[in-house]
């Protein structure tokens, strides 16, 4: 029954009746929750100036004092502290114990005014979003490599953040910006707080289990309420580490492992095993390609969800667990005569049903 097509994989309820969903466009529906990594690219999150951005980094010996205007925090950051900020424009940015709940992580300084030209020279404009993203991506990514000793892993929960010292500090001077690591919002302006250092947290981009993913245009978006309208819900996550020891496992073999135990959680998780079939409900998950798992990230969740009658997902509201709504309306179970053929996910082959003699 498994359909498969790119790196996401489903596996419909024995009695699940619609099956409309472009596993394509499925894929990319779920990759959307990690849509973050590349809005941000394109959008300034200005807290002096925040933006999602390398000339010189500077970490040995720490930073020197700069970003007057920007405020001491930003201005003395330097690699390995750990910021926080409650305001929208991050004017109250403060350091924090990296133990603690944080949003932004710093793996190195850069000085702009060791770049060449006079492109940042003094008087010169403050740059764009687009400018600091083309720095972020030039210097920012592999600082972030070389602080994770090589393995960060660039589909993961964390994404490669930029700060600037904002107009009025670069207006009086301040030219050094701070690279860091966050988890950001699908829209990419939004950061997710982070417990824990970076370098000591699984980077595999999971959620919790009885979160419920929100939806957008039938793209997952960020956690919400279970109350609220969502694409799918999170059953289990499972360590494929443990089951692979010997190394990055092929997606047919991740496929292989994910397909039973997310059957089984899905079964644990709604306490019965026709509660998927009777909600009209399919599983899926996603994979772990050879990069991910060689920076660390061995885990994918198990989820719920269903296609829509298009693409992408159905808007579901209320838990799974309980009374809920695919929508609008209240899922009908499928007729159970004793035998059912599910039509088969997109680019699945028809199951072969033995014929009685």
């Amino acid at each position: 029954m498994p359909g498969r097509s790119g790196p996401l994989s489903a596996v419909r309820s024995k009695l699940d009746t619609d099956s409309p969903l472009s596993a394509p466009t499925l894929r990319w529906g779920l990759l959307a929750v990690a849509v973050g990594a590349v809005v941000a690219a394109l959008i300034t999150v200005l807290l002096s100036g925040f933006d999602s951005g390398r000339v010189e980094a500077h970490t040995p010996g720490g930073a020197q004092p700069t970003g007057a205007v920007a405020g001491a925090a930003f201005g003395t950051a330097k690699q390995g502290d750990c910021l926080s900020w409650s305001k929208g424009n991050a004017s109250d940015l403060v350091k924090v114990e990296c133990g603690s709940k944080h949003l932004f992580e710093v793996t190195a300084d850069i000085d702009l005014s060791k770049y060449p030209g006079r492109e940042f020279g003094p008087g010169s404009r403050f740059p764009d979003s687009l400018r600091f993203s083309e720095l972020r991506d030039e210097h920012c990514v592999s600082a972030a490599q070389t602080y994770l000793g090589g393995k960060f892993d660039p589909r993961g929960k964390f994404v490669v953040g930029l700060i600037n010292p904002g107009e009025a500090g670069w207006k009086a001077g301040e030219r050094t910006l701070r690279c860091g690591l966050q988890v950001t919002g699908s829209a990419g302006t939004a950061t997710h707080p982070i417990a824990g250092s970076v370098r000591s947290t699984n980077q595999s981009k999971v959620f919790d289990v009885g979160t419920c993913v929100g939806i957008a245009r039938n793209l997952p978006t960020d956690p919400v309420e279970c109350t609220q309208p969502h694409a799918f819900e999170i059953v289990s996550t499972v360590d494929l580490g443990a089951r692979f020891p010997g190394g990055p496992p092929t997606k047919e073999d991740q496929d292989k492992v994910m397909e039973d135990q997310c059957a089984k959680d899905s079964t644990d998780y709604l306490g019965s095993p026709d509660a998927l079939r009777n909600k009209t409900l399919t599983l899926f998950w996603d994979f772990l390609d050879t990069r991910s798992w060689l920076a660390g990230s061995q885990s994918l969740n198990c989820l719920i969800g269903k296609g829509a009658d298009q693409e992408g997902f159905a808007t579901i509201t209320g838990s799974a667990r309980g009374d809920l709504q695919i929508d609008g309306q209240a899922p009908v179970p499928p007729p159970n005569n004793g035998r059912y053929t599910p039509p088969p996910l997109p680019g699945a082959a028809p199951p072969v049903i033995p014929q009685p003699r």
